[in-house]
């Protein structure tokens, strides 16, 4: 799997319908707290799964009171708005055109990537969100900046 993390004061996402047809989809959006990019691979499952919900639900990167990165989304009561992204896998290496080859098959990554909202709202998170597979529109304002990446495959191994 592979993660950004963003800390962000606001996050919301939308989904922008393709047809008529497609079902209506209610804007979410957070306060305080992480906008996640979320990619899946077909190897990834339970294990990444668990693994990445705890190490980003103890992520210490909200200040304390001496203003230092060291506190975690559970110690101020922050939300997740979850985004599936299967363009974290693009393969860029030849050419213009990214490959996504190393994404994983939709079933497969729409599974862990609700597998892995469901861990992350085990450890007592709000986690909103977007509609895998749809085209969104997220919005965000990332409060500091800080960005984290995460990926399985290096940190796991």
């Amino acid at each position: 799997m592979r993660i950004v993390v963003q800390k962000v004061s606001r996050a919301a996402v939308d989904v922008i319908p393709e047809s008529d047809d497609e079902e209506p989809f209610i804007p979410q959006s957070i306060d305080r707290g992480f906008m996640l990019l979320v990619g899946v691979a077909d190897t990834d499952g339970p294990d990444q799964v668990a693994w990445l919900a705890r190490k980003i639900a103890h992520l210490r990167v909200f200040e304390d009171d001496n203003g230092k990165m060291n506190k975690s989304i559970l110690d101020v009561g922050g939300s997740v708005l979850s985004i599936s992204q299967f363009t974290l896998f693009a393969d860029v290496r030849r050419g213009n055109r990214p490959g996504f080859t190393g994404a994983g098959e939709p079933h497969h990554a729409e599974q862990v990537w609700h597998d892995f909202n469901r861990e992350l709202a085990s450890y007592g998170l709000t986690v909103k969100e977007g509609r895998f597979g749809a085209h969104m529109q997220v919005s965000l304002t990332n409060d500091g900046p800080v960005t984290i990446n995460y990926d399985t495959d290096e940190l796991m191994h």
